[in-house]
């Protein structure tokens, strides 16, 4: 039995090995530049900014909501606090290669027989130790380590998963006001049509055609700004929602109208091989392998025997005055194993069940870092792309414009048929209506591209100022801090 033998040498020296795979991280597939790379909207030389929101937006107002969404927002408390319980699990852990049984006792009695009075005091002391001869203990010290790290990971998918939210639905707000302000034109555009086709037909130049057609295309918008209302007012309460707090008006938060945020020239995207370190969801899976990387040594110390040393001191004394006495003194010492020697079948499965539960999770991985790029390369085609068809929209619109202009005057010149102003009327309203909306869209991509990079869970870092880390978490983060600088280097 060559492990058997090598670890009894070991235990005379270093106090016992380590049976079981020593972790290493996974190679992944893991291309080395971006499809569309070469575009000038996107900066490969530089990291994406932990604060992405501030450098993308420059927006006051979002900056506000997400300070607010990290002290208040429930989800993330949660979070925290899973995190808060996995850091306890490793406490436990750790405290268990120590003496796992820990006992003071004492005792007083008295009693009578045959009018004899009896007393009898007793204190002791009683400690069993289990010694981590196979490195079982240490190996869950590092299950333990390793899970904990990963529900820090797991706190990070949610923090960046809630700050892309708020940033979306606050993008579609101003979004959707933007789509009533254009509503609200139109209308007022529609209106004057009606007036001058109403005009005409009074004066006997047309037939009521023409002002009916108009009425039905004025009260066929008016009617789209009912939908708009409640979509705003479902996004507020969505976002209210996120910011820990009932649905109720949002207006001494949000203002007044305001434009859409506005992406920058370029952004800061990092390159492919970046997701591994920066992507919460690889990381914690990362972790969560290497958990039951530790759970195979687990099981193989099985196989083999358990050592144990104890003892227990006491003192027995007939008056409570003697109980300290030397004569009252008592002890004693063992040491003990237990091997399970009938088990090997059953332990062995188990043994060939955590490797199992290692390769599944190591294909898990590397599927995960695979969606990771495909979730990233989606996001920025996706933003890059909704910048080309804002140009062509932009350019659509303002034509739409003009056209409108020209079509009411040469019909109040009578040069052309109402329903000639009808049509340039109608694709105005929508030209402009799916302008607002291109508007918007590039935002929300931007941002969909951040969080695909998995950019924001920074904010949490001890390095970063303390207002910004979220209060139930702080503490906690900042014990880790040395480990995140090491892992981000």
């Amino acid at each position: 039995m060559p492990a058997l033998t090598l670890c009894l040498l070991a235990a005379g020296s270093m106090g016992g090995c380590m049976l079981g795979p020593d972790y290493q991280p996974p190679a992944a597939p893991v291309e080395h530049e971006w499809i569309y790379q070469g575009s000038e909207r996107i900066n490969t030389s530089q990291a994406v900014d932990p604060l992405w929101w501030e450098d993308a937006f420059s927006d006051p107002v979002l900056n506000e909501l997400l300070a607010a969404t990290l002290e208040q927002n429930l989800t993330l408390g949660s979070a925290a606090l899973r995190t808060v319980q996995a850091q306890q699990q490793l406490a436990i852990a750790i405290g268990n290669q120590f003496p796992q049984q820990q006992h003071l006792s004492g005792s007083a009695s008295r009693s009578k027989e045959s009018e004899v009075i009896f007393e009898e005091y007793a204190v002791a002391f009683n400690l069993s130790w289990e010694l981590d001869m196979w490195g079982s203990f240490r190996r869950e010290v590092e299950t333990a380590s390793a899970l904990f790290e990963a529900s820090v990971a797991d706190y990070d998918g949610v923090l960046v998963s809630v700050l892309a939210q708020v940033a979306q639905t606050y993008i579609l707000i101003r979004t959707t006001q933007a789509r009533l302000q254009v509503a609200r034109r139109n209308i007022e555009l529609q209106q004057q049509s009606r007036d001058i086709a109403r005009a005409k037909f009074e004066a006997g130049e047309v037939s009521a055609l023409d002002l009916e057609q108009a009425e039905t295309l004025l009260n066929n918008t008016r009617a789209s700004v009912p939908d708009l209302e409640i979509t705003l007012q479902q996004l507020r309460n969505a976002l209210a929602v996120l910011l820990g707090m009932p649905p109720h008006d949002l207006g001494y938060m949000l203002g007044g109208v305001g434009d859409i945020p506005r992406a920058p020239a370029s952004i800061a995207v990092g390159m492919p091989q970046d997701l591994l370190r920066q992507r919460p969801d690889v990381r914690a899976l990362e972790r969560r392998l290497a958990a039951q990387s530790a759970q195979i040594g687990v099981a193989q110390a099985e196989l083999y025997p358990a050592f144990s040393i104890g003892g227990a001191i006491g003192s027995e004394a007939m008056q409570a005055g003697n109980l300290f006495e030397g004569e009252s003194e008592t002890w004693n010492l063992f040491g003990a194993f237990e091997w399970n020697l009938f088990n090997y079948g059953r332990l062995r499965s188990n043994v060939r069940l955590q490797d199992a539960r290692f390769q599944q999770l190591l294909e898990d991985y590397r599927q995960i870092v695979l969606e990771a790029q495909a979730d990233a390369e989606n996001a920025i085609v996706a933003y890059l792309k909704s910048h080309q068809q804002l140009l062509l929209l932009r350019r659509a619109a303002e034509a739409s414009q003009r056209a409108v202009e020209l079509s009411t005057a040469q019909y109040t010149n009578g040069l052309i048929p109402f329903n000639t102003v009808i049509s340039t009327l109608t694709a105005d309203a929508q030209q402009q209506d799916l302008l607002a909306q291109s508007r918007g869209a590039v935002a929300v991509n931007l941002v969909q591209v951040f969080r695909a990079l998995g950019g924001g869970w920074q904010v949490r870092d001890s390095q970063l100022p303390a207002d910004l880390v979220p209060g139930p978490v702080q503490e906690e983060m900042r014990e880790r801090s040395k480990y995140w600088r090491k892992v981000l280097q």
